[in-house]
């Protein structure tokens, strides 16, 4: 089994088919298109392939140390991951192949008019910790 992360991304990769943004959806279209995500992670959950998958909020800042013993520095919050990032679903699977599937299939979720997305998903394979062969 390898685990993947899906990012949805709101702008950065290339434009969608149904390219209409979320804050321009009827309230009946953003409810059918949690129900889709909802009813594909509980399939996932019922596979034994779902590992987690959140929405995010538009909200958020940087946090860094400043030395030890003094408070993190916080700044923000910064439009470049708040407009780029939407959500994530992490999965565990036997291959390359599924974890392809379950993207395109996550890809088709509803959205404008009922109608398909066809949304570019970020595809990206966990790595393993690397052996003292590697090194």
């Amino acid at each position: 089994m390898a685990k993947y992360l899906l990012l949805k991304h709101y702008r950065g990769a290339p434009a969608p088919i149904n390219d209409v943004a979320m804050d321009r959806w009827s309230p009946d279209e953003v409810d059918a298109h949690v129900q889709f995500m909802h009813d594909l992670n509980s399939r996932l959950e019922t596979t034994g392939e779902f590992v987690d998958g959140q929405g995010l909020s538009p909200d958020g800042m940087w946090v860094r140390s400043d030395g030890a013993g003094k408070p993190p520095v916080t700044d923000g919050p910064f439009a470049e991951s708040k407009d780029l990032i939407a959500g994530w679903l992490v999965i565990d699977v036997e291959s390359e192949e599924r974890a392809i599937e379950i993207a395109g299939e996550l890809s088709a979720a509803p959205g404008a008019g009922g109608e398909p997305i066809h949304e570019w998903l970020e595809l990206r394979k966990f790595m393993s910790a690397p052996s003292s062969a590697d090194v």
